[in-house]
């Protein structure tokens, strides 16, 4: 019979034990074992029950099993020291507090997934997992971050198999009141809740709750209310479903919703307000506008408003193609906003005007979420280097007349929480060497740049360990397949053949990941009988496991699961290779230690970082990937492996997957297969040991989110926390009238003549010569502009390829034809093809970038073949 209604039923803890409450509501407990390790001394049987969630845990233990603990003295002493562990992480100073002054009072950290702790299931992949990592980071260094997003009543889907292998989605509803969370309440205890207007008069409310990351707060957004009418009431129904509006509305509650969420937290709770909003992709980007809406009550029109706002925004881009970008029409979005909508003291032309792709190439009828996030950011950065650069060529047409190299969008190459990533195994090995202390210091500051201490580590402990979590990789195997087999209707009598499955001796790969095109779940199945040989070969067997949801409307990404189901079906190889469905964060937190290879073979350059091989490598595991993302930057023989990539314009698609699937076939077969199995004088595989000790030493605080964290403050957080600052009411109007001047302007500011000192084509290496050069400002005056010499070695177009520039200086005028001259220097300092040229850029002190306008002014061609190449 089905329960008409549903409640949750709290227990009753005695007083002794009240402060196993707070500790299970502090998510710390998601990666500090000594917690975990006490919650599971409550009841070990539960504990496992409950798939590891204290919460559950709680709800389920017997009353009398809490009346034995509230008398066990050593069980209350470990209690009153992880409590007391507890407040003193909280309370006490980290590394953001050891730092210089001017560090940002707090920063609003948006994303529309966090994937803190599998008991929390409000994550789908690598963005929201790199957004969980990013605070638990923060809350390990004291960063005061407050995170924002949504609470999905239905998460992301959960993944099983059918009979055939075809993809089948579940959505198990979730009850906030089991979840690790509470609800904001004001002062009288009611809930808070926030509000936005809809089109039609209606309104679309929202609870809070909150979900205590360590220090941080995450607050998430719940639309499923009684307050609300059906179709509102499923705005937050599940991650990334639903059409176009319910996207939009989604993105407007996270942002604009959010922005009023932190209002009232701070309101509530003393927390000081956000100097800087951190946009974790464009999803979040309407928290913009909303910040425009607050100041057009302090007297800002929409110009200067956007300054101030602009100056305190930072927008992170994790996507390498267009495609992946939120786009909406722009109908939708107008009928959402305005007089009769959401932020009615705001022109809605305005608002459409931030989205739009105004530029070569642009679909005009589009609203591009991150062109609007670019455009309401002054700092922007793509997630690893390659996909910095990436990044400026796709956006270049915001920035019309500079070279992609000066787009003014940088870097910050993600990392992971190694607390929550690393197998406790390998801690222990860590804090036997050096200290638990000095081994967790190490693990979350990330301070260093090479982990030397891994050196005195004996090979044979460092074999052991590996051996030891390929060993409980395998027993998680058997126990998940078993599952699947269950789930796909399979008796108990034909199952006894997972007992054989994979070998604790055998080398282990593993690849797990989301299932769209661009990662080729199945380009090792190119030839498969190459492949077979390789997992069946006499002496150097591979096994292989596999892990990945592919979207629920992607009917071409479940033919792929589908396509590499039948092959693990196939009774020759099912003991080598094995596909596990469900991938999530408990199953990923087993995998990536016991696996010796991560494989990774993107199409270069679609992955923006990937950051699953990071936590592959932390535990030692060696990576095997096509040099994309966060391995293009990182990647040394010493500790991996490169898939070479065939991207010539010439290769067509199918002869790509070609060429580097045999590439994979050929570094297993001739380097990596023989290194694993080779053995040394003392029966080791010495090389391969090698091979894992220079990964803990020199990728492991590379790929640290405390790294990560770390620059994102001092490079991105506290610049942007300074221009706050600096962004006054009349600094705000300021520069707005002064960028509004200059815009009228611009047309009329021109390159006029070019001289040098130069007699000949060509000269000596550290000759300086003068340049001199006219100038037209138009209305503008010096102070306006800068007028910089560009030189550096050309190519065989006559391209600057590697440019330096050098202002210039102004040496007289107007003239009586409204000129002026600039003189300066112009050092030859490198041999070879060597040119230069001249342009005009805005400047004001409180540009974050000369680029920032999009405008500059350049030598018409005609000019330009006069002034010449010197040095070819």
């Amino acid at each position: 019979m089905k329960a008409i209604r549903r409640f949750t039923v709290r227990p009753v803890l005695p007083e002794a034990l009240h402060p196993l409450s707070d500790l299970a509501r502090n998510l710390r407990w998601s990666w500090h074992a000594e917690t975990r390790d006490l919650f599971q001394s409550v009841d070990p049987e539960h504990w496992a029950a409950s798939e590891c969630d204290p919460v559950r845990l709680l709800g389920s233990v017997s009353p009398g099993r809490l009346a034995e603990l509230a008398e066990d003295r050593r069980f209350l002493r470990r209690l009153a020291a992880a409590a007391d562990d507890l407040k003193d992480y909280v309370g006490g100073d980290r590394w953001y507090q050891s730092q210089t002054s001017g560090l940002p009072a707090a920063i609003a950290y948006f994303s529309p997934e966090f994937g803190i702790t599998a008991a929390l299931p409000q994550y789908s992949g690598g963005l929201g997992i790199l957004a969980g990592d990013h605070l638990k980071a923060a809350s390990d260094l004291g960063v005061p971050l407050i995170g924002v997003g949504l609470l999905y009543r239905h998460g992301y889907f959960r993944q099983s198999l059918s009979r055939d292998g075809w993809q089948q989605e579940h959505y198990p509803v979730l009850d906030p009141n089991e979840l690790p969370v509470s609800l904001l309440r004001e002062p009288d205890g009611t809930p808070s809740q926030v509000s936005l207007a809809l089109p039609g008069g209606k309104s679309l409310h929202a609870r809070v709750w909150l979900a205590q990351v360590g220090r941080v707060p995450l607050l998430m957004l719940d639309s499923d209310i009684e307050e609300n009418d059906l179709g509102e009431r499923g705005v937050t129904d599940r991650l990334y479903g639903g059409g176009s509006e319910h996207r939009l509305l989604q993105e407007m509650l996270l942002g604009i919703g959010g922005v009023r969420a932190v209002r009232t937290y701070c309101r509530l709770t003393g927390h000081a307000q956000p100097e800087v909003f951190h946009t974790n992709e464009g999803h979040a980007g309407f928290l913009g506008l909303e910040r425009i809406h607050e100041l057009s009550y302090e007297d800002l029109d929409f110009d200067a408003a956007l300054e101030a706002v602009r100056a305190g925004t930072v927008f992170t881009t994790h996507t390498p193609v267009p495609a992946g970008i939120d786009r909406f029409d722009r109908e939708l979005v107008a009928r959402h906003f305005g007089p009769d909508a959401e932020l009615p003291r705001i022109d809605v032309e305005r608002i459409l005007r931030l989205g739009m792709e105004t530029y070569p190439g642009g679909e005009p009828n589009l609203f591009n979420m991150a062109v609007m996030g670019l455009r309401l950011g002054q700092r922007a950065n793509g997630v690893s280097l390659l996909h910095g650069q990436v990044s400026r060529e796709m956006f270049s047409g915001l920035w019309p007349g500079f070279d992609p190299d000066e787009v003014p969008i940088t870097s910050v190459t993600n990392g992971v929480h190694a607390p929550t990533w690393v197998a406790p195994e390998v801690f222990r090995l860590g804090a036997r060497q050096i200290g638990a202390q000095r081994t967790e210091d190490a693990m979350t500051v990330g301070a260093s740049d090479r982990w030397d201490a891994v050196a005195e580590i004996p090979d044979q402990d460092i074999y052991d360990l590996r051996r030891v979590l390929r060993e409980q990789l395998v027993t998680e195997v058997r126990e998940r397949l078993h599952a699947s087999w269950r789930q796909r209707g399979a008796g108990t009598a034909e199952l006894g053949w997972i007992d054989g499955v994979l070998d604790p001796d055998v080398l282990t790969i593993g690849f797990a990941r989301r299932v769209p095109s661009y990662k080729r779940l199945t380009l090792m199945l190119r030839d498969r009988d190459r492949l077979m040989d390789l997992l069946l070969h006499p002496e150097r067997p591979i096994q292989i496991v596999v892990a990945g949801k592919a979207h629920p409307a992607d009917d071409g990404g479940k033919r792929l699961v589908q396509e590499l189901v039948r092959f693990a079906d196939d009774p020759r190889v099912r003991h080598r290779i094995v596909f596990l469905p469900d991938y999530g964060m408990a199953m990923a937190q087993k995998l990536y230690p016991g696996c010796d290879i991560w494989l990774n073979n993107p199409l270069r350059p679609l992955e923006a970082c990937g950051t699953s091989g990071m936590k592959a490598a932390l535990n030692g595991c060696l990576n095997l990937s096509v040099l994309d993302g966060w391995w293009d930057e990182w990647f040394q023989p010493d500790f991996g492996w490169a898939i070479p990539t065939a991207d010539g314009t010439a290769v067509d698609d199918d002869r790509r997957d070609e060429l580097e699937a045999s590439a994979l076939y050929e570094l297993l077969e001739q380097r990596v297969a023989p290194r694993f199995y080779e053995r040394g004088q003392a029966g080791l595989p010495d090389r391969w040991i090698e091979m894992v000790r220079q990964t803990l030493t020199h990728l492991g605080p590379k790929v640290l989110a405390g790294r990560m964290v770390r620059e994102y403050v001092e490079r991105l957080y506290t610049p942007a926390a300074h221009a706050h600052r600096a962004m006054s009411p009349s600094s705000a109007r300021e520069l707005a009238e002064w960028k509004s001047r200059v815009r009228a302007a611009w047309p009329h500011v021109t390159v006029d003549h070019v001289e040098t000192s130069a007699g000949a084509p060509t000269a000596e290496l550290g000759t300086t010569l003068s340049l001199r050069v006219r100038v037209g400002l138009g209305d503008l005056a010096p102070d306006d502009v800068e007028v910089q010499a560009v030189s550096g070695r050309v190519d065989s177009e006559d391209g600057i390829t590697d440019g330096t520039t050098a202002p210039l200086k102004p040496a007289g005028g107007p003239d009586l034809e409204g000129r002026w001259l600039y003189e300066g220097p112009l050092s030859l300092d490198r041999t070879g093809p060597f040119g230069y040229t001249v342009r005009i850029l805005p400047t004001h002190r409180l540009l974050a970038s000369s680029a920032e306008l999009g405008l500059v002014a350049v030598p018409s061609e005609e000019l330009g073949e006069g002034a010449g190449v010197l040095m070819r």
